[in-house]
């Protein structure tokens, strides 16, 4: 009876070990399909970016060898312990700023005076233009005429008179005819040249008033840059 027992139990233990050994292998297929899908459902690693070339030093800036701020006839002091070259810089800055800001060129020359010759041609061009007075003589003969046959009837010869004072008429009205003329003429060139005088003022205030506006603009900018601007 113990042997049959002992029998008996072989039969169950080996079927136990085959259902174990079944539940090892299914355990063993479902973790590697867990795995499986997993690794599917990781998105891949994207690829490690190439590095760039770093990018070359820009040059450094050369140092004007002139001054602005002495073209313009200004004095620049630094407030902040600025280099001479650094202040040079930032002259240059300021200059070339204004300049595409206003339009203007502050080397642009000054208008020139006109000479004496141009002021003589523009007063003998107006003189030559001017009106000019014409009949004085024969106005003078006839007045002249008449006042002397007055006279003359008084002196009992009328006709001799009105000779005379026709005569005398005629003189007297070709000289206030030449002198009238000869003020228009002095009284147009004076006019020419005080036209061409005032023209000159006008361009030369205007070119005052550029350079003005150009040295303001150039003063606030070296400013804010740190600068005292005389």
């Amino acid at each position: 009876m113990k042997a049959d027992a002992t029998k008996g139990l072989i039969p169950r233990h080996g079927f136990a070990w085959r259902r174990t050994g079944s539940a090892s292998m299914v355990c063993l297929c479902l973790a590697l399909f867990l795995t499986a899908c997993k690794t599917k459902e990781q998105p891949a690693e994207p690829a490690a970016a190439t590095p760039q070339p770093a990018a070359p030093a820009a040059p450094e800036r050369p140092v004007p060898s002139f001054s602005s701020a002495e073209k313009l006839g200004m004095f620049v002091y630094p407030k902040n312990n600025q280099s001479h070259g650094q202040q040079l810089t930032d002259e240059l800055d300021c200059y070339n700023s204004v300049a595409q800001q206003t339009g203007l060129d502050p080397e642009a020359p000054p208008p020139s005076a006109p000479s004496s010759a141009e002021m003589q041609a523009a007063q003998q061009s107006a003189a030559d233009q001017a009106g000019q007075a014409k009949g004085g003589r024969a106005r003078g003969a006839a007045r002249g005429a008449a006042g002397g046959a007055a006279i003359g009837a008084i002196a009992g010869n009328a006709g001799a008179g009105a000779a005379a004072g026709a005569v005398a008429g005629t003189m007297r009205g070709g000289r206030r005819q030449r002198e009238a003329n000869a003020q228009a003429k002095e009284d147009a060139a004076q006019s020419a040249g005080a036209q061409v005088q005032q023209q000159y003022n006008q361009a030369k205030a205007a070119y005052n008033q550029r350079q003005s506006t150009f040295k303001r603009g150039f003063s606030a900018c070296m400013d804010a840059r740190g600068y005292s601007v005389k």
